[in-house]
């Protein structure tokens, strides 16, 4: 699974980064338990970003509405593209929470306008629709962390 990292600032919000096991021996996590936390903790994430029902289909890659609300009430196998746009997004949560420590800065820094993404917010920018345009944005991010 894609999404590596350790626990952000979970105390404060719940939001879990479910990491990466490094051998099946050593780890028995199943890929569908790791892909249910990770739903889980995208669905914390979402709400602290005050996202809409449709903003958060389509940071998913836009699976059906119907998917979408499987996949919250009963969990259920991820696409590879869900797992690589959900391991950005919790990747640009982390960013956030080491720039702007201050939770409320950070929560609406996503939906402020910002001169390098032309004005734009950044959510706006992830809400074309393509995981380059997540990445973008935790691009950014990394870059003014120093990372």
């Amino acid at each position: 699974m894609a999404v590596s990292s350790p626990n952000l600032d979970s105390a404060r919000k719940g939001v879990r980064v479910p990491a990466q096991p490094t051998s099946p021996e050593r780890n028995k996590t199943t890929t569908s338990e790791q892909e249910a936390a990770a739903f889980a903790s995208f669905a914390r994430l979402a709400d602290l970003w005050s996202l809409t029902t449709e903003e958060q289909i389509k940071l998913l890659g836009s699976p059906a509405r119907s998917t979408f609300f499987k996949w919250k009430k009963d969990g259920g196998s991820l696409p590879r593209d869900t797992v690589e746009r959900i391991s950005h997004l919790f990747g640009i949560y982390k960013a956030l929470q080491i720039l702007l420590p201050e939770p409320k800065n950070a929560d609406g820094w996503v939906r402020r306008p910002n001169r390098y993404f032309d004005g734009q917010s950044a959510l706006d920018v992830m809400l074309k629709g393509q995981v380059v345009d997540i990445y973008r944005v935790r691009q950014y991010l990394d870059a003014q962390r120093g990372g």
